[in-house]
Parts: C-alpha cells; sequence; structure tokens
C-alpha cells in the first residue's frame, strides 16, 4: 500500500479530482513544480507540427505480414520499440503499409514515441536506424516542430521524472489502459533558454547515433561471420513456425521426437554448419554455462542497500530499467550478478518472443542481478562473450537455440541444449575481431544510457529547484 499527504490547494487546483493516480504518481507534483519555475511554457499541441497536429496515434488494422524485406517494411510494437536490437522485427506488407490511411504511421527520426495502451507511458527517441519503419495504433508520435524546439530537448523533458507522470495522467480504463493525443496537448513545456535546450537536444541526439552505430557495428560483425564462415545467408522466415514437412532418419529421433526440431526452419541452419569444414560447440566455446538456482527474492526499497535487479524482457530493451533491488546480504546474490563476459540466454518464454535470444549485458545490467530465467553463458574473455553473441543472435544461431526448446504450454532451454549448439570453428583473430564488435556495440549502447540520463537531469535541475 502507499501512502501519500498532499496539500489541499492541489486539490483544489484540479477542480476537486478525488482519483488518486495524479496525485501519487506525480503528476500534480509536477505541474506545481513548473507551474513555480520562472520560465515560459508552453503547451505541448503549440510545438508539434505534422498529422493531428503534430500528436497523433493511429488507427486500428488487420496486419498483413510478408517474409521478404522487398515487400515489407519492419514494424514495431509498443514492446519492440524498447528493443536494443531491432533486427528481428515482423514485416509488415510494403503495400498495405503505404495506403493513405496507413502512411503517417511510419516513423520518422527525432519522433518520441510513448506507449499509449496497456502499459502506458514508456518512451524513446526515434533514431536513425528507425527510419523507414512502421508502427502500431498502441504507439503516439509526438512530433516536434524543428523550428519552435529542438526535438532532443523535447523527449528529454517528457521521458523526465516531471514530463511521464504529466503524459500518464490522462489514463483511463479500468482492465487495459490507454491514453489519447487530446490528453497530453496540454501538458506544459517550459522553456530553459535557448542555449540549454540546444546542449539537451545534442546529448539526446548523440545517443541516438551511439545506438544507430551499435546496430550497424552488429549488423556488420555478423556479416563478417557469416562470410568468415562460408556460410549462405539465411533470411528471416518471419515466423519461428513455418509450415514445413520434412522426413527424419530413425536414428535422429531417438533423442528427440518433437516434429519442430526435425522442422526445415531447424534444418536450414543445421545442414550447411554440419558440411562446412569445422564446428565447434557452445560448451567448448564457453568457460562455464550456469542456470541459478531458484530460491525466495529479498528486495529492498533504497537502492544503495540494494542490486538493480532485471527480468529477461528488461534485459533486451536499449535502456534497461527496474524499480526492483535485491538486498545485498540476500544469500546467492553472487550466482545473479553478471559481467561483460557473461552472455544471457533467456530459457523460457514462447518460441515468438524472447526465449533464445541472446544478450550482452549494457546499462546497469552490468554487474547488476538478472532473474534466474536468464542462463548465463561466461567466457574466459569479452570477446569470446562478443562472439558468441552475435553468432547465437545470427539466423544460425537463433534457429537452433529456438529449434531446442522443448514443452509445450511453456517452451524451456535447459544448459545441456545451449551447449549443445553448433558454431563454425573460426580463426583466433577472426573470432577476437567479430567478437570485439559486438563488445564495442555494447560499450556504445551503454555511452547511449549515460548521454539520455545526462540529458533528462539536465532538465530536472531547474525544475526541481523551483521554490
Amino acid at each position: 500500500m502507499k501512502v501519500k499527504a498532499v496539500p489541499s490547494s492541489w486539490i483544489h487546483g484540479e477542480r476537486r479530482r478525488l482519483d488518486v493516480g495524479p496525485f501519487l504518481y506525480g503528476a500534480v507534483e509536477a505541474r506545481e513544480r513548473i507551474r513555480r519555475l520562472d520560465a515560459p511554457k508552453e503547451p505541448l499541441k503549440s510545438l508539434t507540427a505534422g498529422p493531428g497536429g503534430g500528436i497523433f496515434n493511429g488507427p486500428q488494422f488487420s496486419r498483413r505480414w510478408v517474409t521478404d524485406p522487398a515487400h515489407g517494411v519492419p514494424f514495431l510494437g509498443s514492446s519492440s520499440m524498447l528493443l536494443a536490437d531491432l533486427s528481428h522485427l515482423p514485416l509488415l506488407s510494403r503495400k498495405h503499409a503505404d495506403l493513405p490511411k496507413l502512411r503517417h504511421l511510419e516513423v520518422r527520426p527525432g519522433m518520441t514515441l510513448i506507449s499509449c495502451s496497456g502499459t502506458i507511458g514508456r518512451m524513446v527517441y526515434a533514431r536513425p536506424d528507425m527510419a523507414g519503419m512502421w508502427s502500431s495504433q498502441d504507439i503516439m508520435k509526438v512530433c516536434p516542430d524543428p523550428v519552435r524546439i529542438p526535438p532532443g530537448y523535447l523527449y528529454a523533458f517528457l521521458s523526465s521524472r516531471f514530463g511521464v507522470p504529466l503524459v500518464t495522467a490522462g489514463t483511463y480504463g479500468a482492465i487495459i489502459q490507454h491514453i489519447e493525443p487530446e490528453h497530453i496537448a496540454n501538458v506544459p513545456v517550459p522553456r530553459l533558454g535557448a542555449e540549454l535546450e540546444e546542449e539537451i537536444h545534442d546529448l539526446v541526439e548523440l545517443a541516438a547515433a551511439r545506438r544507430a552505430e551499435a546496430a550497424k557495428l552488429g549488423g556488420k560483425a555478423t556479416r563478417e561471420l557469416i562470410a568468415s564462415a562460408g556460410l549462405p545467408d539465411i533470411k528471416h522466415p518471419g515466423s519461428v513456425q513455418p509450415f514445413s514437412v520434412t522426413a527424419a532418419l530413425s536414428s535422429r529421433i531417438v533423442r528427440r521426437l518433437d516434429a519442430f526440431y526435425h522442422s526445415q526452419f531447424h534444418l536450414d541452419a543445421l545442414q550447411p554448419l554440419q558440411s562446412g569444414p569445422a564446428t565447434v560447440t557452445v560448451s567448448e566455446l564457453a568457460e562455464a554455462i550456469a542456470e541459478p538456482g531458484r530460491y525466495k527474492r529479498v528486495t529492498v526499497t533504497d537502492s544503495s542497500y540494494g542490486l538493480p535487479f532485471f527480468g529477461t524482457s528488461a534485459i533486451q530493451w536499449s535502456d534497461p530499467a527496474t524499480d526492483t533491488f535485491l538486498a545485498m546480504a540476500q544469500r546467492g546474490l553472487e550466482d545473479l550478478k553478471v559481467s561483460e563476459n557473461t552472455v544471457l540466454v533467456p530459457r523460457s518464454g514462447q518460441l515468438s518472443g524472447i526465449i533464445g535470444l541472446p544478450v550482452l549485458p549494457i546499462g546497469a545490467v552490468m554487474n547488476g542481478a538478472v532473474s534466474e530465467h536468464a542462463i548465463r553463458v561466461g567466457c574466459r574473455a569479452d570477446f569470446v562473450a562478443g562472439f558468441l553473441f552475435i553468432f547465437l543472435r545470427s539466423e544460425y544461431g537463433r534457429r537452433q537455440l529456438k529449434a531446442r526448446a522443448y514443452g509445450t504450454s511453456i517452451p524451456t532451454l535447459d544448459v545441456a541444449q545451449i551447449g549443445s549448439v553448433i558454431a563454425p570453428k573460426l580463426r583466433d583473430d577472426v573470432v577476437e575481431a567479430i567478437g570485439s564488435q559486438a563488445i564495442r556495440a555494447a560499450q556504445l549502447q551503454t555511452e547511449a544510457i549515460r548521454l539520455e540520463m545526462q540529458a533528462r537531469s539536465a532538465v530536472e535541475r531547474p525544475i526541481s529547484g523551483a521554490a
């Protein structure tokens, strides 16, 4: 239970509004702080331009999927927009996307993307590698008018600890919550002076550039791995369970009888590796593959006495966030901590979801605690972890991990299944060159997180100091 005392003047100022949300979660306090700030304020709708005045989401529509990138556009949902790696997005039919009613759903760099259905108020700054993607109706776009306001500054304010409560204050709905463009149109945006706003904008733009550079490095490293191993390029199939009919030798079904393991989806990754010059298993490349034990989590509210704790969804984000901290004195905490020499592999979930999608720790995940639902692949050096990450994230690794999952309701991976995945055996210098690019990409992602935090802090300081 949460309890908060507020002055009666706040209730009068909100026209005697008595629902607890805006008072408890900071919307009224944020509005009061901004009101007292000795700086001009402008309503959000006066600073935007584009469809719907520059603040809009989209119509509900049936989605038509394709598998060929030549005929499709990557499609962002309110969850996938948070991801650090956007290379495995589903493809919406380009012909469908270009219809007049959907054309405005194209993402352009500089927009602020806000989740407006389900979990409300998550925000992302549209970076260069998002250009040409389409978004769902569950993402609200705020398109700043660059003549009126620097886009990066507007994002930094809206995603700050004062902006988020104002954005979410208009939330409605009991089961599935929503906000609409009109609910945020009059959010007061403080103007902190051209020089400071440009500095904040530059920080956000630099963060976006770092994330785009990291994505480019990851793609480059993957192509180099495939070329160095002499493997054919496998296209993303769109679905992890496409229809296929295959025949399997009786000797191959002694250990695994499930059809997906013997599907063409899996064979397309296995056969080129098995017919290549040399392979090595993940267990041979790694120093250790471990799954932490399960035990009660002892949490604390003060971060100075706890270690940030992440689930397997949050570690996939470009800016991993958590409000859960494990007590430093908790038994078994060392088993949950991760380092830069570790690849994290989610061990459970749906096949179309995060199961088997490896992660290199970034931001607060580094040296933080991660759920036991992530299997740890520990390596002797960071570049080996980087190489394994690149391979396991490629179609050759991803398909093997997905196909090795077992179970019906909630598919599961274990240490043995991950360890048995086969990879091309490459020269040490090639492994180091490829792995080092992955490590550099992770470092760029961490730097981007730091830059955005710096930008938000620059917005929050003058507002926090308002008497």
